[in-house]
């Protein structure tokens, strides 16, 4: 297939399964182990070590609305892919904050499962990357405690898959296209970030 094809069929695949449509498969890749500097793994460690559930704060009443207005609008979306409410509600709530923690978007954040694992908790690819952010083991081994089957918890899960994203991104200067290929072990293809972003746009509130 073409290029332009396989892009296309991408995007068909994203805004479908946003629309509602059957689960699609999940396109997840792997992301590659790389050398850290000290400092950068014992700053990744630290962004990754508090197991605290999530506390949202707001600064105002009005971000609050915001705030639960997002949650309604987005369960709604969700309810597809999570039927059981309280599930759905805790896994968006959860989600939202890993986002904002590490300066990150909920809507690419769900784009980025949307199109990873499709919204399964336990998905494991060809590549041996693991849950809904699609992390894999070894950094579990530079920045965790080894432990690589804490992956499929959600919360921890979602807390990695964060922060690793902004760790990309804050190696690719803010290039939000590089960082979702580095992410996804496809740097400088377009097919991926593509993908993400397409759905991203079905999941801003």
């Amino acid at each position: 297939m073409s290029w332009p094809l396989r892009r296309r069929s991408l995007l068909l695949a994203a805004a479908a399964a946003g629309a509602g449509g059957l689960p699609q498969a999940a396109q997840a890749g792997a992301q590659r182990e790389e050398p850290l500097a000290d400092a950068v793994r014992t700053a990744l460690s630290a962004a990754i070590a508090s197991d605290a559930p999530p506390r949202p704060s707001f600064p105002s009443s009005d971000a609050r609305v915001a705030y639960l207005r997002w949650l309604g609008a987005t369960s709604e979306k969700l309810k597809r892919r999570k039927s059981e409410l309280h599930t759905r509600v805790e896994f968006l709530e959860t989600l939202w904050y890993e986002a904002k923690r590490a300066a990150l978007e909920p809507a690419l954040v769900l784009g980025l499962i949307q199109v990873e694992s499709g919204f399964r908790k336990y998905a494991i690819s060809s590549a041996g990357a693991r849950g809904y952010m699609q992390v894999m083991p070894f950094w579990v081994k530079l920045i965790g405690d080894g432990d690589a089957a804490k992956l499929f918890h959600m919360q921890t899960n979602l807390r990695f898959g964060c922060v690793i994203l902004r760790h990309y991104l804050e190696m690719e200067k803010g290039n939000l296209s590089l960082a979702l290929g580095r992410y996804n072990g496809s740097r400088g293809r377009d097919e991926y970030p593509n993908a993400v972003l397409a759905a991203r746009r079905l999941w801003l509130a």
